[in-house]
């Protein structure tokens, strides 16, 4: 069995996905196999991929789902690794990015890792240095860091034994935008995280990205911030919940055109299991005022109208 299953889901992008497959090839360690579950890309993607011919090399042909968690979730059941690497069709890893995980891994007998990145254009140039990530890298225990975003862990940089993404069941399936968030904070609850601050591996922004429906995206993640105000291990990680998902549900008001709409907004709120906790229902109706109701400053015309009123 390989040390590192490599798990490379792809859809099209046929001329990206040669740089990724380029990027595998050159790694220094050697000793992985690597898994492409395509999820029904068209005959130019599938040619290429038929041409791979090595027995290092799996393709899982899947029916189009547009669902990157299913086609994940294929390549982990193929997947025969102690350890599991991942890297979408438009990123590229560096050439030493396996072999210093892999000896991170062991020196601190932790069971997931993740690294730097910087971020390029479509043509593998760096963008300038304001849309390069800005969070730390951080090791130890991260769960809360990881839940308001104060860190973040990128999909290419993260290498993860395999029982470990078995134990907290894969990916979720229904979670469509946010997925690989999802994975790391359910990594993050069960044990610490060896982060490098090498810069390991580059992801690409460019117009093609899936996750382009901010509206979708805005959904989605409002879904996983209900999950883990439930699943969240401590008050402190419950409340964070809570302010992130009223967040998500106060931008995507925002985006659906609905600032002045006051029902709307608060339909969108009440969406979900976790309205129904008293604390999530204070923090979100109070987040919702802040921002649509004004506060003006009471006058002095003010009060003797409430007194004439009252009089009267």
């Amino acid at each position: 069995m390989p040390t590192v299953s490599i798990v490379l889901p792809t859809y099209n992008r046929t001329r990206l996905l040669k740089l990724a497959v380029e990027s595998v090839m050159a790694q220094t360690f050697r000793d992985w196999e690597l898994i492409v579950p395509d999820d029904g890309s068209s005959e130019e993607t599938r040619a290429f991929l038929r041409g791979l011919q090595s027995p290092k090399v799996t393709v899982l042909w899947l029916s189009h789902s547009g669902n990157p968690s299913r086609a994940r979730n294929a390549a982990l059941g193929a997947a025969s690794g102690r350890y599991v690497a991942f890297l979408d069709s438009d990123d590229v890893w560096s050439p030493r990015k396996l072999e210093l995980q892999l000896a991170a891994l062991r020196t601190s007998q932790r069971r997931w890792s993740y690294t730097a990145c910087n971020r390029i254009d479509s043509d593998g140039r760096p963008l300038p240095i304001a849309s390069q990530p800005a969070t730390p890298v951080r090791s130890g225990w991260v769960f809360e860091q990881l839940l308001a975003l104060e860190i973040t862990v990128a999909m290419p940089t993260l290498v993860a034994e395999r029982s470990e993404i078995e134990a907290v069941g894969g990916f979720d399936e229904g979670q469509l935008y946010g997925e690989f968030h999802d994975l790391c904070l359910k990594l993050a609850m069960r044990g610490e995280v060896a982060g490098l601050p090498d810069v390991l591996c580059s992801v690409r922004a460019h117009d093609e990205h899936y996750s382009a429906n901010r509206i979708a995206a805005l959904s989605s993640w409002m879904h996983l911030y209900e999950k883990f105000y439930w699943l969240a291990p401590s008050a402190s990680a419950r409340a964070c919940s809570a302010r992130m998902r009223a967040g998500a549900a106060l931008k995507l008001a925002a985006l659906q055109g609905a600032k002045r709409d006051l029902v709307g907004v608060w339909r969108t709120l009440q969406a979900g299991q976790a309205w129904r906790e008293a604390r999530l229902w204070h923090l979100c109706a109070t987040a919702l005022l802040r921002a649509f109701v004004p506060w003006p400053r009471r006058t002095r015309t003010d009060r003797s109208l409430l007194r004439r009123g009252t009089a009267a």
